[in-house]
Formats: structure tokens, sequence, C-alpha cells
């Protein structure tokens, strides 16, 4: 004979199930390895407000830089705040040395350029413009620094250059006449000039091997004077100049020797480009829009990753770092300045599936499928993901479960136990030295496990004859206490359901019940269960042909 506590024993058995889950997290907590830091894109708010000229993006030497008017915020390659440059006015443009040992500044409000020490941040020497006021735009090519000076809204900018193997450095005008300051980029033995009077802007490209500079010839890639360039890269060996175009919302590559166009860079952005750079080993191309980030293929042109910021923010410059790239973005309504980290964004991408089912039972333990791929389509190996779960709201707790590993063949699967609930799950794998990290989510509703209600009786009956009725309410291998209650219901001829009574069922789930019927007609009979903490409810119908009694 059954424990007429069985019932409660078995409620108790799912929450410790339940319990037991959590406790099994809290475990595998202890002992599993903590999420590498570098697991995926990250934003640092870089605790300061987004001034005219600020947000300039320099990385090298396992730093990365960026401009804040009075000072120079410095991160890690990690992109947490390291340090700061102070003493500084109007610091813009920034340029970093080949070895990362120095890093160079445009110091507006000085009028002057300031030389960085990388390794302890001091300031070994200050290079005065006065005489070319308003220093801004910065390009560093072997020892020569190209500056783009002018100040805002004003004719009389242009270029200098500085041998900065000089103990004095002295300017070298290179160019002169723009309005603003002109962007510059230079390598090798060619600079390209942003001409930006009111009267042009175009490209001017020099060959600077000898003193002075001979212009080689102007690239009219900008003729309307109302879409000047906002940047400029050039491949490292200098025959290449990548500039922004607001008239196509696309990047334009040309040719520095022959000043012709070899290939533009499409994307999927709808607004202006304001922002490109070139990997140092001339392989990848970036181009930054307010609203999206593109990388391709230098020689291609080639689309291969395509994303857009964090919401609320805007991108401006854009810095190579090692396979990252780091954008500063700039708050749309806050106006505070952010570092966004594009992690491993030139490798070669995988990709994490989950193929689980979308509802499971709660209280049981559930199995969540998965696999992990890599674009070459080589098995990844062995491999650590990390696993999180939270509820699907907005701003909810992130919770971590235990790393799961995968099979050679990249398989996996994710084990758990929930209440009745729906949950996110996310699985993230923090990619390797040859391709891209990947994460992937799927959401669970999480049900109370069914019960079944069966009712027997007669097909057909005679008004005023006694009808029997009886059935078996089940609920998995449990028994009912006292206190379950199943509602009777009876229609005729299709019309609403009218509560009869109510009764309990034995503790195995049995019941009967009969009724009288005093009118001919079509009836039906429904009993219902509303479930309980453990299982869902249910309700079962039979129908009665009621007949008049024969004389």
């Amino acid at each position: 004979m059954r424990s007429p506590n069985r019932g409660a024993r078995s409620s108790a058995t799912r929450r410790l199930l339940a319990l037991s889950g959590a406790l099994a997290v809290a475990a595998g907590l202890l002992t599993a390895l903590a999420p590498a830091a570098s697991a995926a894109d990250s934003t640092t708010d870089l605790g300061t407000f987004a001034t005219a000229g600020s947000g300039a993006v320099a990385a090298g030497g396992g730093k990365v830089f960026v401009s804040a008017s009075s000072r120079i915020i410095v991160t890690d390659t990690q992109g947490v705040v390291s340090g700061s440059i102070t003493g500084l006015s109007g610091a813009a443009g920034l340029a970093l040395s080949a070895d990362g040992t120095r890093l160079y500044a445009a110091l507006g409000g000085s009028h002057q350029v300031a030389e960085v020490d990388t390794a302890d941040l001091s300031i070994v020497r200050r290079i005065d413009l006065t005489a070319y006021p308003c220093p801004v735009n910065l390009s560093l090519s072997g020892s020569r620094l190209w500056v783009g000076h002018g100040c805002y809204r004003e004719t009389g900018g242009g270029v200098v250059g500085l041998d900065l193997s000089a103990p004095t450095p002295m300017p070298v005008p290179i160019d002169a006449g723009t309005f603003d300051a002109p962007r510059v980029a230079a390598a090798g033995d060619t600079l390209v000039v942003a001409n930006t009077t009111t009267e042009s802007s175009d490209l001017l490209v020099y060959d600077v091997s000898g003193t002075p500079a001979t212009l080689r010839g102007a690239i009219a890639s900008h003729p309307n004077d109302q879409n000047l360039p906002n940047d400029l890269a050039i491949t490292p060996d200098g025959s290449t100049v990548i500039s922004v175009d607001a008239d196509t919302h696309q990047l334009g590559a040309w040719d520095t020797t022959s000043l012709t166009k070899v290939r533009d860079y499409a994307t999927e952005a709808a607004d202006s480009p304001v922002s490109v750079a070139i990997s140092p080993d001339g392989a990848h191309v970036v181009g930054g829009w307010k609203s999206a980030f593109t990388l391709y293929g230098a020689s291609t042109a080639t689309t291969l990753h395509h994303t857009t910021p964090p919401a609320a923010n805007s991108l401006g410059s854009l810095a190579f770092s090692g396979a990252d790239v780091f954008g500063v973005l700039r708050g749309n309504s806050d106006k505070r300045l952010r570092l966004w980290r594009l992690h491993g964004v030139t490798l070669p991408p995988s990709k994490l599936t989950l193929t689980g089912p979308s509802r499971a039972t709660a209280y049981e333990e559930f199995t969540l499928p998965g696999r992990l791929t890599l674009s070459d389509g080589s098995a990844p190996g062995v491999q650590t993901l990390t696993v999180t779960r939270r509820a699907p709201l907005s701003g909810s707790p992130v919770t971590p479960l235990p790393d799961v590993t995968t099979a050679a063949d990249g398989t996996f699967t994710i084990t758990d136990t929930q209440p009745p609930t729906k949950v996110t799950y996310e699985v993230r794998w923090n990619g390797s030295s040859d391709h891209r990290w990947s994460k992937a989510q799927q959401t669970i509703a999480f049900v109370l496990p069914s019960s079944s209600l069966t009712l027997s009786g007669p097909s057909e009956g005679s008004v005023g004859e006694q009808l029997q009725f009886s059935g078996v309410l089940k609920a998995g291998d449990r028994v009912f206490p006292p206190t379950t209650t199943l509602k009777v219901h009876r229609a005729l001829a299709r019309a609403d359901l009218t509560q009869l009574f109510e009764l309990t069922p034995a503790p195995d789930g049995s019941f009967s019940f009969t009724d009288t019927p005093t009118g001919p007609g079509e009836y039906t009979y429904a009993v219902a269960w509303e479930g309980d903490d453990s299982h869902r409810g249910t309700r079962v119908y039979h129908d009665v042909t009621v007949l008049e009694q024969q004389e």
C-alpha cells in the first residue's frame, strides 16, 4: 500500500532536484576556470566627455592611447584603464612609433607636439609649433612626423614635416593655404594631404624622398566642398591611400603613383563614413561609420565582418592592435568617451550553435546540445566553453554555470535543472590565436510536467436515469492528498459548461460520480484539475445522449 505522504515527498523531491542543480552550479564556479578577459568585444567608459579634437586613438607596445583634451588616457590591450598622461592642452591627433616606445601628440592649445615615453608615460620633449598654430593631425613614417595644422574654421592651415632624429626638430612647411587642419597620411616616400580649402577638397600626393617635397599630383576624390574627407589611411608601402567618401558612403582606394582609383569598399551602413585604418601588415582595412563598423580584406575589398557599435554611441577613430581593433565611441546623449574593443576581429570566424528544444520539463534534468565549428571546416579539438543563464528580460542578472568541454569534433552538451520559468542560455568560446571568438543563445521555457485524466461512462441514457461515471487522475507516480479537488461540469446541446460540484479523488487518483439528467438532449460532461506546483492541470470530456423515457 502506498504511503499517504508520498505525494508530498514527490513535490519535495522535485524541489531538491532544482536545489541540487543550483548547488552544482555553485560548486562548478569554485572549480571551473574563470573566463578569459579577452572573451568578447568589450566597452570601457573612459570617464570623460568628448570635446572638439578629442577621441583620437593609437595602439602599440601593449598599450592603447586616447586623446582627451587636457590628457591622454591609457589602457592595456584588454581596454582596462591603466593610467593617463596629463599636463597637456588641447590633445588631439596621435601617432605611435613602429616599436611602440614613443607616442606623439598634437597639442592644439599650446601649439606643440609632445613626445611621450610609453614605458613610464613621461613627456620627454615638446616641439614648438608657434609659427604653425593649432596642430591637430599627425602621421609618422620612420623618423619623420607630418603635422596637419590649422585653427578651427580659419584659413592659413597647412602641413609641416619634423625630423624627429634631430635634437631640436625644425618645422619644414610642405603645403599651405588649407581651411582648418588638413588630414595627413604618410608611408615610405609618399605623403598624402587632404586639401580642405573652400575651393577644393582634393587629395594632394607628394614625393617626400628628398627636400623639398615634390607634388606628384592631385586626386579629385571629393569635388564637393560640402563633403570633405574626414580621415585618411595609407598602406605600409605608401602605394595606396584610402579616404572616406561622403558622396558615395564608401571608402575609396587610390594608387599614389598613377593617382587613379583602384577599388571601393562598400558597406551596409546608411550614414557617411568617418574613419578608416589599415593594419600594420596591410592585409586588412577597417571603416567606421557613425552607426557601423566594417572589416575588409585590403586587396579584395571583401567584407569580412560587419557590426554596429553598442547602443546610443557613435563610432569615431579606429586603430589596430594585433588581431584586435579599438574604436573610440561618443555617447549620443551623454557625450561620454568610450573605448570599444573588437576582440580578434581580423581572425577567421568561428560559429557556435545550440540545437535544443524551445520547451523542457521543469524539475527534470535538461540537456541542451550544441556545436563549435571553424570557418575552414576543420575539427576544433577539445575546447572549453563558458556558459551563463538569465531570465530573458532586459537587465536580468546573469548566472554563471560550470564550463563545458567540447568533444574533438566540436560537439558539446549543457545540462541543467530548472523550476517553471523561462531562461536564456548563452554559450561562449573565447577564440584562439587562429579563430575569432563566438557565442550562441537559446531561450528555453521550462514548464511543469503534464498530468492526465480519464473519464468513462455510458454513451446513452434516459431522462430520470442515474448515470454512473468513473475516471482516474494521473500525475507521474504521485499520490494525491485529501486537499486535491476535481471540478465536474456539464453542458447541454453545446451550451457553456456549468459546474455541477467538486469532488476529491482517492490517493491513487481514482474517482466516481453520478448524475441524473431531467431532460433529453446531447450532454457533455467535463472533469477538470487545475494542477499544482508540481504538475500542470488537465481536463477530460465525455458525451452522453439522453433520450425521453419509453412508455
